[in-house]
């Protein structure tokens, strides 16, 4: 294969000279890039590395991309990205020295955006400290919005598997110190009351 640059931009071009199809792999990729990437730093707990995996992901999907039916494309492409994830975790290869959380812009600023940044800074920690695949149910039950079945699809595990995960990640998350709600301040003692 070689790139035609006839327009001042690189094309694939087949063997034969024209233009290779891609049976709707990039209106895909165009259209799912922000959801996966979203699911992406959840699971990753960071932007760059969120982008890099989706960009890994759909790569390794185009590649396949004919042999996908197309009513399961979610489906694979979702399995794709949190196997690749977890391949990720598991190789461990870079220690992050960088902080985890950019400051937000100062456009988004408001009354309430700095207490919204530091929740979403202790929940991005929360996940993070969860292992991978309590963190993978975590995002596609409660971002992705996906059924226990669908998740137990997408993790290749049993429903009871999921349902532990869920549950353990849960009690993880309601445990953690960034996210455990403040205590409430002691009441009054009531008046008139002896003791």
């Amino acid at each position: 294969m070689g790139t035609g640059t006839g327009t001042g931009t690189a094309r694939r071009t087949g063997d034969d000279g024209g233009p290779v199809e891609d049976d709707g792999f990039t209106e895909f990729a165009v259209g799912a890039w922000p959801r996966l990437v979203r699911t992406a730093r959840l699971l990753t707990g960071d932007f760059h590395e969120a982008e890099d995996l989706v960009q890994t992901t759909l790569a390794k999907v185009y590649a396949r991309w004919r042999r996908i039916p197309r009513g399961e494309v979610d489906l694979y492409v979702r399995r794709a990205l949190i196997n690749n994830n977890l391949s990720r975790v598991r190789r461990k290869r870079v220690v992050h020295l960088l902080t985890p959380v950019l400051p937000e812009s100062l456009r988004h600023t408001s009354a309430g955006h700095a207490e919204a940044v530091e929740q979403r800074t202790a929940l991005l920690a929360a996940l993070a400290d969860l292992t991978a695949r309590q963190r993978a149910v975590m995002v596609l039950r409660y971002w992705e919005d996906l059924t226990e079945q669908e998740i137990a699809s997408v993790l290749h595990c049993s429903i009871g598997t999921v349902k532990t995960h869920a549950r353990r990640g849960l009690a993880a998350l309601r445990a953690h110190p960034g996210l455990a709600a403040a205590p409430a301040p002691p009441l009054p003692a009531p008046t008139g009351a002896r003791r």
